[in-house]
């Protein structure tokens, strides 16, 4: 008798169609991996997913969620990346290795796992070689769940495509997973951090952090007090996370010549802004899609040099994904992880 598992299947759109379910443990083809999942890292995309399919097309049944932390159970013939009992994290982007990213101008893509390719929420699953890296060495599990989306989306942002130089700022905004690492990242590359929230308790966790200052977004013009923090010059890097009419207060907010790197659309999936100021300040704006696996490599070394420890808000149990989700809608202060 094959050996059972349990895994979460999505029968159609809707959290009301999420469902545990037990099903065959599956065996690795021609170069792929059996991984043994121990942590899943929820990000706000896999909750749009479960909901409305983000204007994808699934196919149900559909395993959600994209970040895996796990062990390697047994490979299949061929397989030279990887050996048995290694630890393991997942690549958003299958295959999208280094260089240029996938698509064309009428079709960009957006082929990753929980999206256009099955998630990872089960006890084990099979992957090929190439979408794994090693996890970090310092870091749990759980702690490295939280690395292939949030934390490469803010690596990503400010060091691959960014730059990022000593003495430069950095603007978070809000206290998500991916802000979080942002700041950690900024503090660890010698810039300096500033982070807004509307949550004056949230800005003084994350300066707990390191952050070097906070901005209460709902209490002030978080822009204009970028702008007195840095003595008028303005941030070089910021981390749009907000979308809609706060695209405009980023634009403000810039250093010329700065960079503001487009990740979020939680107000709004329309970015609003003053086209004249930015011309002004020559600013590059820059949509980021995460990152492919030499950059997260490339991250987790970084992790392991400079002791980066992932913020995660709670963990739950795997047959509480439904809680977990939850938690998610009501805005976490960094990660929420399933243990499995």
């Amino acid at each position: 008798m094959a050996k059972l598992m349990k895994r979460w299947t999505l029968s159609g759109y809707g959290r009301d169609h999420l469902a545990l379910e037990a099903v065959s443990v599956p065996t690795p083809g021609p170069g792929q991996v059996l991984v043994k999942v121990t942590a899943l890292s929820l990000n706000y995309r896999d909750k749009m997913v479960i909901e409305s399919g983000m204007g994808m097309d699934l196919a149900f049944p559909f395993t959600p969620v994209s970040d895996l932390a796990g062990t390697v159970e047994a490979v299949g013939p061929g397989v030279a990346r990887f050996s048995g009992g290694e630890r393991v994290i997942s690549t958003f982007i299958p295959h999208w290795i280094d260089g240029a990213a996938f698509g064309s101008a009428a079709e960009p893509g957006y082929p990753t796992l929980g999206g256009k390719f099955p998630g990872v929420a089960a006890e084990y699953v099979v992957l090929s070689e190439q979408v794994l890296t090693p996890s970090p060495t310092s870091l749990t599990d759980a702690e490295a769940s939280t690395l292939p989306v949030a934390g490469l989306t803010a690596w990503f942002s400010l060091i691959e495509e960014g730059h990022l130089a000593p003495g430069q700022t950095v603007v978070a905004q809000g206290t998500g997973g991916v802000a979080l690492f942002g700041v950690q990242i900024a503090k660890a590359a010698g810039a300096r951090a500033i982070i807004t929230s509307g949550d004056d308790d949230k800005l003084v966790r994350a300066m707990a952090l390191g952050a070097d200052h906070g901005v209460n977004r709902l209490k002030t013009d978080w822009a204009q007090a970028v702008i007195d923090l840095t003595d008028g010059r303005g941030a070089e890097h910021i981390l749009e996370l907000a979308g809609g009419a706060n695209f405009d207060r980023s634009i403000t907010a810039s250093a010329v010549r700065g960079q503001i790197s487009v990740i979020g659309l939680l107000d709004g999936a329309e970015l609003k802004g003053t086209v004249f100021p930015l011309l002004l300040k020559q600013l590059s704006v820059r949509g980021v899609v995460v990152g492919h696996r030499r950059a997260l490599e490339d991250f987790v070394r970084f992790v392991d040099q400079h002791g980066l420890k992932p913020v995660i808000d709670r963990e739950y149990a795997f047959a509480d994904l439904h809680a977990a989700l939850d938690h998610l809608d009501r805005g976490p202060f960094g990660k929420i992880v399933v243990r499995v």
